[in-house]
């Protein structure tokens, strides 16, 4: 954990009476985990087993995958996941709302999170409030389908959030950020040995941020604390207990969105900061994770580790919902539809494995093998409000004036339960010098019980999801592979005739190349892929007033380049670039909101003439995207790029000062088309950040 740095000296110098000699320091323990990205710099990491449990680097890994290092996020103030996320290759982010969030890869639904390896899917395939990253080391993208490590979902990406660990040393740091719209936020993080004998270290982190929005009426405002203890039980043994607290209170948050056309057919074109919340609307999240690890290192090969991690998410709003197609000349046309919610979800994870190598016909090869079980119990209700039909006037200049109705015109929930057992197991076998074949596979029982608002969440399905790769080494450095993966998600809708629908099967086929440059510095990729997705159930009719579905196909295919390090010292870079082809059963378009191109630019430079200073810029650029309502309208968003810039000075080893800027050029776009309502992104805004370390 201490490095030396280079000397460089002509001749010995001798020592005077005024010089200390530094006590010596002997760091103890053994961690169960990863390598820290912290205070490394760099915009890449060597190695990640996200996509097999399998201590691989991403070289040696037969899957795209994009990692986002604290560097990068600290750079470009990428401060929750929807600012990661929309800077990682092959992602986008649909903000439906200011509150919640679909993302999607290679045409597909991202509906799993991880954290340190482990989730489920997200209860309603999207993410209600944020994901704050002040307590996260990297966040790892795995693309295509990983059934692998993520049992059920979508083949489009998992994305693992790695925490931070403590440290055996003593570091503290704290920053203070001023934004555009009277943001203002503070973090701090702390993190040293709790014992001399330094078996035992803990750290803190907090965070707090507030302040108003572009967007009329809308005040976000958010608290976040972790605290992780690590204890060394022994030499080769590890416990680790951690908590995690992130309650958001965004008053002034939209539901729903605004209308994208006029009763002629037209466009709106709305201001940047139009909203159509009432002022009293407000949105309440909370979330809470708890955890306990045990890691047991058997020895130089093996290790053995299981956690238990307990999480709960609460939501607590009341909502102003707005629907309608407004007329061009007056702007009415539209209604209320007012409603009070409140939802907890509670889930139970247990998760045991073990990884290791083992010998062979004369050859080392490694393998990961565990079980998990999983619990997830949703109960929410909605009370809906008096008055729901009530015209509302134009919102071009509304200023959300609303009176807060009575939410008692009727009721309506969910009360369900999901759960899962997973048996998994990976092997990389070395058949030769130069050829690695990894298989694995995940079985899955999953099953639900209840309803939601009024429709059965029954199902009960089985599958087993192979996993399989060919990894070929040109040299040392650069290797070629392809691989086969799987995944499955059961599905509770019903056909015309009464009878549960399949499972949805998603599969996904890779073939790429991928180089170690620059002493391993440096990793680029290049691949090529096929994604499937089977009988994902869309609605096909009524039978009275209930609806029957049917399953539909849907395929992808493109190509990505990919490329994340240091290509010459002090100049990171993180870079990628998707193209790909959306297409239905019937050979057409589908999911047009998606665009078929991305185009993702992140990059830093410490300038060799004042190394005190540093930087940098991203790019982000996006193909045309439109959606079709029928009967001639048609909403289209064209093409469009937006460019940030950021700087950073370091006024001395423990005192920075940073700014950024984003959106520079002022552009104008909808945050996405993945709904029929649509708002605007935010108009360009910076901030400036004294950051304190030691």
């Amino acid at each position: 954990m201490l490095l030396a740095a280079p000397a460089f000296a002509d001749e010995p110098v001798a020592a005077t009476a005024s010089q200390t000699e530094l006590p010596e320091v002997l760091v103890t323990g053994v961690s169960g985990n990863e390598p820290s990205t912290e205070k490394t710099g760099a915009y890449t990491k060597r190695k990640s087993n996200s996509a097999s449990k399998l201590d691989l680097s991403l070289r040696e890994t037969p899957q795209s995958i994009s990692v986002v290092t604290r560097a990068r996020m600290d750079d470009f103030k990428q401060l929750n996941a929807n600012d990661v996320l929309a800077n990682t290759t092959g992602v986008t982010v649909e903000k439906v709302e200011t509150d919640r969030t679909y993302y999607m890869a290679r045409g597909f639904d991202i509906t799993n999170f991880q954290y340190d390896g482990m989730g489920l899917p997200f209860t309603s395939g999207i993410l209600i409030g944020d994901v704050d990253t002040a307590i996260y080391d990297r966040v790892d993208i795995v693309r295509g389908a990983n059934g692998l490590m993520s049992a059920t979902g979508n083949p489009s990406a998992t994305v693992n959030f790695i925490r931070k660990r403590p440290a055996y040393q003593f570091r503290a740091s704290a920053g203070l950020t001023l934004g555009s719209w009277s943001t203002r936020r503070l973090d701090a993080d702390v993190t040293a040995a709790l014992n001399a004998a330094g078996t035992v270290a803990g750290r803190v982190v907090v965070a707090k941020q507030a302040g108003d929005s572009y967007l009329d009426r809308y005040s976000p405002e958010k608290t976040v604390v972790y605290g992780v203890i690590e204890v060394n039980l022994g030499d080769a043994t590890v416990l680790s207990v951690g908590h995690s607290h992130q309650k958001s209170d965004a008053k002034g948050g939209m539901w729903g969105a605004l209308p994208l056309y006029y009763t002629d057919g037209s466009p709106t074109n709305y201001r940047t900061s139009t909203s159509t919340a009432a002022d009293w609307s407000r949105w309440l999240t909370q979330d809470d994770r708890s955890f306990v690890e045990l890691s047991h290192q058997l020895n130089n090969d093996w290790q053995i580790k299981t956690t238990l991690s307990r999480n709960k998410s609460t939501a607590d709003s009341k909502l102003f919902y707005v629907y309608g197609t407004p007329e061009r000349e007056t702007g009415m046309g539209l209604y209320s539809y007012p409603s009070l919610y409140n939802g907890v979800n509670t889930q139970t994870l247990f998760d045991l494995s073990a990884s290791g190598k083992f010998t062979l016909a004369g050859r080392q090869h490694d393998l990961s093998f565990g079980i998990n079980w999983s619990k997830s119990k949703m109960d929410d209700i909605s009370h809906y409000g008096v008055g729901i039909g009530s015209a509302v006037p134009d919102i071009s200049n509304w200023t959300g004036n609303y009176p807060q109705p009575a939410f008692n015109a009727s009721t309506e929930g969910s009360a369900y339960e999901d759960k899962r057992k997973t048996a998994f197991i990976a092997s990389r076998f070395n058949l030769a010098e130069q050829f690695k074949f990894i298989a694995g596979a995940n079985h899955t029982k999953a099953e639900s019980t209840g309803y939601a608002y009024g429709v059965s969440s029954q199902k009960n399905a089985s599958n087993t999801s192979p996993y399989l790769g060919l990894v070929y080494d040109l040299t040392a450095y650069a290797s070629v592979y392809v691989s086969h993966t799987e995944i499955f998600n059961p599905q509770s809708e019903v056909d015309a005739s009464g009878k549960t629908l399949d499972p949805v099967k998603g599969k996904g086929d890779e073939l790429g190349t991928k180089l170690e440059l620059f002493d391993r510095k440096l990793n680029l990729s290049a691949a090529v892929f096929k994604i499937q997705q089977n009988n994902a159930a869309e609605q096909a009719g009524y039978i009275g007033t209930k609806s029957f579905y049917r399953g539909i196909d849907a395929q992808s295919q493109g190509f990505e380049l990919d490329a994340s390090g240091e290509l010459a010292k002090g100049w990171n870079l993180s870079a990628g670039y998707t193209q790909l082809s959306l297409k239905g059963s019937n050979d057409q378009d589908v999911k047009t909101y998606v665009p078929r191109k991305l185009l993702r630019l992140s990059t830093t430079y410490q300038l060799p003439f004042m190394p005190q200073a540093k930087v940098g810029g991203s790019l982000n650029w996006q193909s045309n995207t439109f959606r079709d309502e029928g009967s001639g309208n048609v909403i289209r968003q064209g093409s469009y790029a937006t460019i940030n810039l950021m700087a950073r000075y370091d006024v001395n080893q423990n005192l920075s000062i940073s700014a950024n800027l984003n959106n520079v050029s002022d552009q104008k776009y909808l945050s996405s088309l993945y709904w029929s309502q649509g708002y605007y992104a935010a108009p360009r805004n910076g901030s400036i950040s004294v950051n304190w370390k030691y």
